[in-house]
């Protein structure tokens, strides 16, 4: 049963421990946050010392106050914390908050001392917010447990970066936004990204959820919770760069990266990816003051050639179309404007706008109201008149003001970029609910964040866990994904100093010669193909042999391969989001392609389908220059059935098959691999 974190948010009393005099401490600005609100509770100021802490008294423990309090703010050293934490407990507090750093992020002992203080506070009924975090902001209970005030607004913010969110605070603040609750998680001890999503999602003032994470603690937890989440769920997180990325023993590990996983996650939430501070205020204002754009059909509008130009680029490098508007709406535009005007897609008004200055309303309020488009993207100089004068000003206002109404009556987006987004003219744009961006880039990037996107499906669900089988290297990770539905081409194994041509017998020739105990076979000159008789099959035994020495062989049937495509598949566990699937060009190509779709696991077959066809090489599927088109069912099929494997056994560390052979006919897999957490491979 989900927890209910108002005393969080919206406590009925207030404590500060560890409450100053000293303006350069903690204690100081929490007291002072907490007095703010003291119309709406009683605020007790903590401090060991007693006396008077900010003209109030000042009690020298939680014992000492007259009554409950049902929120506790704990700022003190890191050697008070636990013991601080346990008056909380004993004097009935339901919501702690724990300023004090140097606690869990110190190591395996110091995060045990965490976990069994979170097991006391669970216990007791109550629930801890951090420790090692900035504290929590709510606009509607008037509560500012914080370093720093946040701009009241409709955003919900939850950070796990304390700076990070005051630069959100600045960032908003400049765009005329701000925030109906923030909380920052700090080590997420107990209250996480996932329960505070939920519990911003039932929150009536909230109409949009931010997220800074650099930890997801339970990563398909956050996914459900966002993909349950009515309002949007925008994240930001780290793990882009080379940096960041896990060293890999398999394929599969090499082309997964953090940020393909994250990708994956919040396609199945249904949230929203950026990558930096400002990147999401800008698309939390397109959300928030936009109305959703139901095609890709923009006209870009403005005042100046280049604008306009530079904005079409932008738009068609984002996957927006820009229509050649008809000639009946581009004579209806020409009549209004100057002769020097261009029309057609992009609609320069060529200095219609200093001539009229409702030149701008008239022609927003044709193109969106042609049905010929469905937005507007409004570039340029606008709102750079009301630098002139006042008259000049109120007269912009106005004009900005018709523009609005053009966009609410039509139903459609309008956008703007402005070179002057401090005027009074893009305030005008903002309050009305037109997204203003100082950069064409981010315009843009607004206009695509508003069209429809997929339902969320939230995160797979797993199989109850099995304990994995031992597997006997590269014929135990066959059997393994062959007893699961894929197909293998025949082979048979051979022991060092073997009788390889009674096996290349039994298969029938070509065959291919497979050195096993090999982590990459290929990449080690251990496989040899297309041998055709008994000579061939002898030298290729004795330059393996010479050359790696191998504990045996693989000798299997060769198959089709000119007749169709190599992908690979594969699978690794991810410590944040579980199991997650990869499918993708494959072969001895396979890093160098790096062509490759991330899906949660395990998949259903329609979503490893929609994932082979999102690959840049997707065509190849579907026949090129003159081939027939690959099986893609059966190569999804095969996908699907290894991704199963991985979610049904948590010892797996990464699984793939590379290559699965794809042809018209069907998927056959001619090699696989499977590694085991903390053991060696078995592929």
């Amino acid at each position: 049963m989900a927890r209910d974190l108002e005393p969080l948010f919206a406590p009925r009393s207030v404590a500060i421990v560890g409450a100053s005099d000293d303006p350069a401490k903690w204690g100081n600005w929490l007291g002072k946050g907490a007095l703010r609100g003291e119309h709406l509770r009683p605020v007790y100021l903590v401090n060991r010392n007693g006396g008077t802490v900010l003209e109030r008294p000042a009690y020298a423990s939680l014992h000492e106050l007259p009554d409950a309090p049902e929120l506790v703010v704990i700022s003190v050293p890191a050697a008070a914390f636990e013991q601080t934490v346990d008056d909380a407990l004993a004097v009935g507090a339901r919501a702690l908050v724990g300023i004090t750093a140097g606690l869990g992020e110190l190591g395996p002992e110091a995060q045990a001392r965490e976990r069994a203080l979170v097991e006391r506070v669970r216990a007791a009924g109550a629930m801890l917010l951090g420790p090692n975090c900035l504290g929590v902001f709510d606009a509607g209970s008037d509560l500012g447990l914080a370093s720093n005030e946040f701009p009241p607004g409709s955003i919900g913010l939850i950070s796990q970066s304390g700076n990070l969110a005051l630069e959100l605070g600045i960032l908003a603040r400049e765009a005329e936004m701000g925030f109906s609750r923030f909380a920052s998680v700090g080590n997420q001890a107990d209250v996480d990204l996932a329960e505070l999503v939920a519990s911003f999602a039932a929150h009536a003032a909230t109409e949009l959820i931010a997220v800074y994470a650099e930890d997801f603690s339970d990563g398909r937890a956050f996914v459900d919770a966002a993909a349950a989440a009515a309002t949007p769920v925008v994240l930001l997180t780290v793990g882009r760069s080379a940096a960041s990325a896990r060293a890999a023993a398999s394929h599969t590990g090499a082309l997964v990266s953090d940020v393909s996983v994250v990708e994956a996650a919040c396609r199945a939430a249904g949230a929203y990816l950026v990558s930096t501070p400002a990147e999401m205020i800008d698309l939390a204002q397109a959300l928030l003051r936009a109305r959703p754009l139901h095609g890709r059909r923009v006209a870009v509008v403005g005042d100046g050639g280049g604008h306009g130009a530079i904005a079409c680029d932008v738009a068609a490098a984002a996957g927006l179309d820009l229509p050649l508007l008809s000639d009946g709406l581009a004579g209806e535009l020409a009549a209004a404007l100057p002769p020097t005007a261009a029309t057609r897609n992009p609609v320069d008004l060529a200095g219609g706008g200093e001539q009229d200055f409702n030149s701008y309303a008239r022609v927003a309020h044709a193109v969106l109201g042609s049905g010929e488009v469905d937005a507007v993207l409004l570039t340029g100089y606008f709102g750079g008149y009301s630098q002139y004068s006042d008259d000049f000003a109120g007269r912009e206002a106005d004009v900005a003001r018709e523009v609005v109404r053009a966009a609410r009556e039509t139903g459609r987006p309008l956008v703007a970029q402005t070179m002057y987004h401090d005027s009074p003219t893009a305030a005008v744009l903002r309050s009305g609910g037109v997204p203003v961006y100082p950069g064409i880039a981010a315009a843009v990037g607004a206009l695509a964040a508003l069209l429809p996107r997929p339902p969320a499906a939230g995160a797979p669900k797993l199989p109850p866990a099995r304990p994995l089988p031992g597997l006997d290297g590269y014929f135990g990770a066959r059997a393994l994904l062959e007893a699961a539905g894929i197909a293998f081409a025949a082979a048979r194994s051979v022991p060092a100093g073997g009788d390889a041509e009674a096996a290349a017998d039994e298969l029938g020739y070509p065959v291919v010669l497979k050195a096993l105990g090999l982590l990459h076979k290929s990449d080690a000159g251990g496989v040899v193909v297309g041998i055709s008789g008994p000579d061939e099959l002898r030298a290729a035994v004795a330059d393996l042999r010479r050359r790696l020495d191998p504990p045996g062989y693989s000798v299997e049937r060769m198959a089709p391969v000119r007749d169709g495509l190599e992908l690979i598949v594969g699978a690794r566990r991810d410590p944040r989001f579980g199991p997650v699937a990869a499918v993708g060009l494959g072969g001895v190509y396979t890093e160098i392609f790096s062509d490759v779709a991330v899906g949660l696991a395990p998949l259903d077959v329609a979503e490893a389908e929609r994932m082979l066809r999102s690959l840049r090489g997707a065509a190849l599927l579907e026949g090129a220059r003159g081939r027939p088109a690959c099986d893609v069912r059966a190569a999804a099929e095969a996908a699907a059935a290894l991704s199963r494997v991985a979610a049904l056994y948590p010892d797996i560390a990464e699984i793939e098959v590379n290559p699965l052979l794809v042809t018209p006919e069907g998927a056959v897999a001619l090699d696989a691999r499977v590694i085991e957490i903390g053991a060696a491979n078995a592929g």
